[in-house]
C-alpha cells in the first residue's frame, strides 16, 4: 500500500464502496457467487482473474447494471443496492465502460462538457484539472474525439467521468488494446487520480501490471473470491503467480 493510501485509510472504518456477498447474474443463471469487492478512500482496488471469471460482471453489479439476488452495495455507508446506475452517478460513482465510452463525433471539450451534465455549478475549474492531468487533451480540445488514438480516447473517457467529481471512479479494462507504453502512461495517470482522494475500482486483463499499482487486489474465479490481499502480497504469492500471472 502506498504511503498516501495508507494515510487516507481509517482503521476500522467501512470502505467508501463495498459490494458485499453479491450473488446474481443474467436470467436464471448466477454468475457471481457471494462475491465481495470493496475499495477504501483514495485507494486503487483491482479485479483480476481468468476470462469468464465474472470480473466485469462484478463491476456492473456494483454499479447497478446487474440485479442482485443476494448481497448489498453501500457507498459512504449508505445502502444503494436498489438505486439505478443514474442515481449512483448522482451519489458520487462514475463508470467508464470498456467500449463505446466516448462520443466520437464531438470534440474533446464537448465530451468533457457532457460529463458535467448533472452539475449546476461552474465546472470550468474541473475541466482545467482534467487538462492538467491529461495535457494532450488540452492540446486537442477542439479535435473530434473519434480522430484520437486509442490511448487518447481512453483519456477522454476517464476525463469525462472525472467531470462528475466522483467519489469512486470505476474503470472496466482501461488499457484494452493499447500499447505497453500507453498502458504505463494510463496507469501513471490513474495513480495521480487516486492521490487526489478519489477511489479507483478497476477491472484489468494485464494482471501483473495492475497489481503493481494496486493497494488491494481481488482474484476472481467463476464468480467467487479466490484470493484477496494487497497488490504486492498477491504478486508475491506463489500460487497466484503460477495460476494467474504466468509464473
Amino acid at each position: 500500500m502506498s504511503a498516501e493510501a495508507a494515510a487516507r485509510a481509517v482503521p476500522g472504518a467501512e470502505p467508501v464502496l463495498i459490494g458485499e456477498a453479491m450473488t446474481g447474474g443474467y436470467g436464471a443463471a448466477d454468475i457471481l457467487h457471494e462475491c465481495t469487492i470493496a475499495v477504501e478512500r483514495g485507494q486503487i482496488a483491482v479485479i483480476v482473474g481468468p476470462n469468464g471469471a465474472g470480473k466485469s460482471t462484478a463491476m456492473k453489479a456494483v454499479f447497478g447494471m446487474l440485479p442482485l439476488r443476494e448481497g448489498h452495495v453501500r457507498l459512504n455507508g449508505r445502502e444503494i443496492t436498489r438505486l439505478t446506475p443514474q442515481a449512483r452517478v448522482a451519489e458520487g460513482m462514475a463508470f467508464v465502460p470498456q467500449n463505446n465510452n466516448i462520443f466520437p463525433s464531438l470534440t474533446v471539450q464537448e465530451n468533457l462538457e457532457m460529463g458535467a451534465f448533472l452539475r449546476r455549478d461552474d465546472f470550468t475549474g474541473t475541466m482545467e484539472q482534467v487538462f492538467d492531468l491529461f495535457p494532450i487533451l488540452r492540446e486537442k480540445r477542439r479535435q473530434a474525439a473519434g480522430e484520437l488514438s486509442g490511448g487518447q480516447r481512453q483519456q477522454v473517457a476517464v476525463g469525462r467521468a472525472l467531470m462528475t467529481q466522483p467519489t469512486v471512479l470505476m474503470l472496466d479494462e482501461p488499457t484494452a488494446g493499447v500499447s505497453p507504453i500507453v498502458m504505463d502512461e494510463l496507469f501513471d495517470r490513474i495513480i495521480e487520480v487516486a492521490r487526489t482522494g478519489i477511489s479507483i475500482l478497476m477491472v484489468e486483463q494485464n494482471a501483473r501490471q495492475a497489481l503493481e499499482i494496486a493497494d488491494k487486489g481481488y482474484v476472481l474465479v467463476q464468480g467467487r473470491n479466490r484470493f484477496t490481499d494487497t497488490g504486492q502480497a498477491l504478486l508475491a504469492d506463489p500460487e497466484v503467480r503460477r495460476s494467474f500471472l504466468g509464473g
